[in-house]
């Protein structure tokens, strides 16, 4: 899934589309399936978390989200989708230029008023990538509830906005933090400074994105994600994994961990 350096990326692509007028186009997937977007300029595209905001000079907001399946590309005038790709598209949007913007198998797609943003994204906890975000809503939130292990919290929107499986993984070994430490015992503070850092640098530093050793070289880019069984980078110790359903009815996302270098709570 992507994860909110992801969408802070595909933001800054389609910023590429604001100012442009939308010739012809629709939506074919969500609750506005079959409704127009043709006439209405391009003005702005904003994130939050993991959604993306396309606002229009109408007053309107397209929002999306990609899950497991989403995806958006922008072809050149003249140019087409693989007839594959033009089937699943959910979102097409012509532009006067001749440029196509084509959202391809989102699963979320809905039109609402730019006003009503906040019932696409009200419920979400701040968003760490945004220029100031309010890290002391963020303390309260995934303070809440003490005895929540500490990659429930960071995995939960509601309390912080953006931060997927690759990321509570990853920043759980650079924090020391075993998985299943309850937050309650945490220093959160620092861990929301370093995840802000280390999100905002996925998401704007050129060959950085999710690098989390700082090393580019295949199979030594993470800490742990993705090295079940493999040496430790730090300490040798073979990194351990389990596969863990935190939602009831939601498929189970895979845990990575040192056994050293993030040792269990007492």
């Amino acid at each position: 899934m992507p994860e909110g350096d992801s969408v802070h990326r595909l933001a800054a692509r389609l910023r590429s589309t604001d100012g442009a007028l939308v010739a012809r186009g629709e939506l074919r997937g969500g609750p506005d399936a079959g409704a127009t977007v043709a006439g209405r300029r391009i003005v702005a595209h904003a994130t939050h978390g993991k959604h993306l905001l396309t606002r229009f000079d109408d007053g309107s907001t397209l929002h999306t989200h990609m899950r497991m399946t989403g995806s958006w590309t922008v072809t050149a005038a003249g140019r087409r989708l693989p007839v594959h790709a033009a089937r699943e598209a959910r979102v097409r949007m012509v532009l006067d230029d001749g440029r196509t913007v084509w959202g391809i198998a989102l699963p979320v797609v809905e039109l609402l008023p730019t006003r009503d943003e906040h019932r696409a994204v009200g419920h979400l906890g701040p968003d760490l990538l945004h220029d100031d975000p309010d890290l002391d809503e963020a303390l309260r939130r995934c303070t809440a509830d003490p005895d929540l292990p500490v990659r429930t919290v960071l995995l939960d929107q509601r309390r912080v906005a953006g931060l997927g499986n690759l990321w509570a993984n990853e920043l759980g070994f650079i924090r020391g933090l075993h998985p299943d430490r309850p937050i309650g015992s945490v220093d959160v503070p620092p861990l929301l400074e370093t995840a802000r850092r280390m999100l905002r640098h996925s998401a704007t530093t050129p060959d950085a994105y999710q690098v989390t050793t700082g090393v580019l070289r295949r199979g030594e880019r993470h800490w742990v994600v993705g090295r079940a069984g493999r040496p430790c980078l730090r300490c040798g110790t073979r990194v351990r994994a389990r596969d863990d359903v935190e939602v009831n009815g939601s498929p189970p996302r895979r845990v990575w961990w040192c056994p050293r270098c993030q040792p269990a709570a007492d």
